[in-house]
């Protein structure tokens, strides 16, 4: 096999501490928060003077992970609008199963976070919706019926 699994996605952001606080609500765990800075890191992603702090969340099931970083050097650019609708080119939003899809939107509410378009059903398989949360970032939430 070529790939053994998919590590983690990189989220970048402004407030590192109000994505952690929404990403914990929803449910993950944090893994570790840290400085990262140094010439390897600048040879691996290609910027010089770098220095961040980056934070890690896992899934509850501990095979899903997020990386958080929150550039101090050099300050991070917005590639596209804070707002951008779901057919705008690029990653779009991540998908999590939840038990309880309204409780998880009451408890992201409270980080700020707000519906994308509606709380809708498809068939008899699932509950489904957007929501929007602190600096743009969309999570999708399914719940499975039945």
């Amino acid at each position: 096999m070529p790939i053994q699994r998919m590590d983690n996605v990189l989220i970048v952001v402004d407030d590192l501490d109000a994505v952690i606080a929404f990403f914990l609500e929803l449910g993950m765990e944090l893994e570790g928060r840290m400085p990262v800075e140094g010439r390897w890191v600048e040879r691996v992603i290609g910027i010089d003077d770098v220095r961040q702090e980056v934070a890690m969340l896992r899934t509850p099931d501990g095979h899903g992970r997020i990386e958080l970083a929150m550039f101090h050097t050099p300050k991070a650019i917005r590639g596209e609008p804070e707002d951008a609708p779901a057919n705008t080119l690029g990653i779009r939003r991540i998908m999590f199963a939840v038990d309880d899809i309204e409780d998880v939107v009451a408890r992201l509410r409270t980080h700020g976070a707000a519906l994308v378009g509606e709380l809708e059903r498809y068939e008899n398989s699932y509950r489904l919706c957007y929501v929007r949360g602190p600096e743009g970032i969309v999570v999708g939430l399914a719940e499975q019926l039945g």
